[in-house]
């Protein structure tokens, strides 16, 4: 599977780091759980995940799609528990980033929100430049 342009995953340590840049919208927020989708799929291991915003500009989303994609994830993923770590550095973000935590409480997505990169990093347990890098790594093909 060909990843988006923001996407990459670090198979050796199992994780997907998605940077969206402009605006954050249903649009890509789809795309993005369909890329978490077919990879949940075809994998026999589970991988945390790391959301960065800090490039994204805005969010054109709203409580009802949020609530709706929270609630989707949270039904839909049933494998070990994994560790979704984002980082919202704007208000917007944050209060979206929330929504989602609370609503993926009680599933096997433990989500964590963070205002600074180091404390993600210690939480997933990964180097802060792997977090830092853009494209830097291969994306993976599956």
């Amino acid at each position: 599977m060909k990843l988006p342009p923001d996407v990459e995953f670090h198979e050796d340590i199992r994780l997907l780091i998605w940077k969206p840049r402009g605006l954050i919208n249903e649009s890509a927020v789809n795309k993005i759980i369909t890329v978490l989708g077919e990879m949940e799929a075809s994998s026999a291991e589970p991988f945390n995940r790391f959301s960065d915003t800090s490039a994204a500009e805005a969010a054109d989303l709203n409580f009802k799609y949020i609530f709706h994609v929270s609630l989707f994830r949270r039904f839909s993923y049933r494998g070990l528990p994994i560790k979704s770590a984002i980082l919202a550095t704007s208000e917007t973000h944050l209060h979206y980033s929330k929504l989602h935590a609370i609503l993926t409480q009680g599933s096997p997505i433990k989500v964590r929100i963070f205002q600074e990169l180091d404390a993600a990093a210690a939480w997933l347990g990964v180097p802060i430049d792997l977090l830092q890098a853009q494209g830097s790594s291969k994306k993976a093909e599956t």
